[in-house]
């Protein structure tokens, strides 16, 4: 089952929430099952440039079922997928994209962070994933 806005709307919600809380504006995105944009929102201060590498990060994690930090790894020079960003119209392979599982390990979507150091785009993508799994519960 895709996501729903409504869905969409309380993890983009709670992301947004953790970056007031380490008071770091973001652009969070949210992403459907085929990695089409649901919502997006683009806090006051949020950094330009950060706003299409968010949508990617949602992309990238839809559409190859992993989170973008795990992606990286193995897209690591000698990684078993050394090059794989230039694929798919450019994948991004940092921290921040998190898939949104459904059930029956299906996809539902998957939320992109951007506008932060890495391990504050993973922090806050994480909230928003967290979100959707305890309304998913």
């Amino acid at each position: 089952m895709p996501i729903s806005l409504a869905d969409a709307k309380d993890v983009l919600d709670a992301a947004l929430s953790k970056a007031d809380e380490i008071g770091r504006p973001m652009n969070v995105a949210v992403v459907d099952g085929g990695g089409h944009l649901v919502a997006f929102a683009r806090q006051d201060g949020a950094k330009l440039g950060s706003i299409d590498i968010a949508v990617r990060k949602a992309r990238t994690a839809v559409l190859m079922a992993t989170t973008t930090e795990d992606l990286g790894a193995s897209a690591a020079p000698g990684g078993p997928l050394f090059g794989i960003e230039v694929t798919n119209g450019g994948l991004v392979i940092f921290g921040g994209g998190v898939p949104l599982p459904a059930a029956e390990g299906q996809i539902a979507g998957a939320i992109g962070v951007s506008a932060g150091t890495v391990e504050q785009d993973i922090q806050v993508a994480q909230a928003g994933a967290d979100a959707f799994a305890r309304r998913s519960a």
